[in-house]
């Protein structure tokens, strides 16, 4: 699919399956990638992808994944950085967008999935619901690379760039309200452990 069509906007695309699109995410990381899961469902559906020790597993926080994931990013500017956050939490955060495009982190990807709700807290409609375009937020910032993904095959492909291309990147996803995959253990200590023995951070 051309990047022609990707400029089109979030009612061109498709409607997908967030516990799906992680785990196809999931298995093209090779190469020790740091992948940042977002509140709620973005990081419950990670954590049900398989637990790898780049993992780290936000619990609360609503907001901070992609400034989480900017700081990863600019410590270790050789390993590629994703995060992973909804709509609801990117709309509490919009200034990061700016920050990234400012320190133009090469290494970073942001993954927006969208299915314009607060899901976790009662499904309540979030802005997206009522025709905020995050990618046309997301390149009003600065941010160059940003995508609407329109189907599967068209989400891999932004993957795999981002997995070789520079950033920064931010591909949005509109997904479906179903439920994720598993529920990640709550043991903060534990998350922020191995999250750091993962980045080589700690012995």
């Amino acid at each position: 699919m051309s990047d022609v069509k990707a400029q089109s906007g979030r009612n061109e695309a498709s409607v997908m399956n967030r516990s799906v699109m992680t785990q196809l995410l999931v298995d093209k990381l090779k190469s020790g990638e740091a992948v940042i899961g977002g509140i709620g469902n973005s990081n419950f559906d990670l954590w049900a992808s398989g637990q790898r020790p780049q993992n780290f597993y936000m619990l609360g926080s609503m907001g901070l994944a992609t400034p989480i994931a900017l700081g990863v990013a600019l410590a270790q500017p050789q390993r590629k950085v994703f995060a992973l956050d909804g709509d609801g939490s990117i709309l509490m955060q919009l200034g990061a967008l700016g920050t990234v495009a400012a320190e133009v982190s090469k290494n970073l990807a942001i993954i927006i999935w969208d299915n314009g709700l607060y899901q976790i807290t009662g499904s309540q409609k979030t802005l997206t619901s009522a025709g905020a375009d995050l990618v046309a937020i997301a390149k009003g910032a600065g941010i160059a690379q940003s995508y609407w993904a329109f189907d599967q095959a068209h989400f891999e492909s932004l993957i795999e760039r981002a997995l070789v291309e520079d950033g920064p990147w931010f591909i949005a996803v509109r997904i479906d309200a179903e439920k994720p995959a598993g529920v990640t253990e709550r043991d903060p200590v534990k998350i922020r452990l191995n999250f750091m023995q993962g980045l080589g951070a700690k012995p």
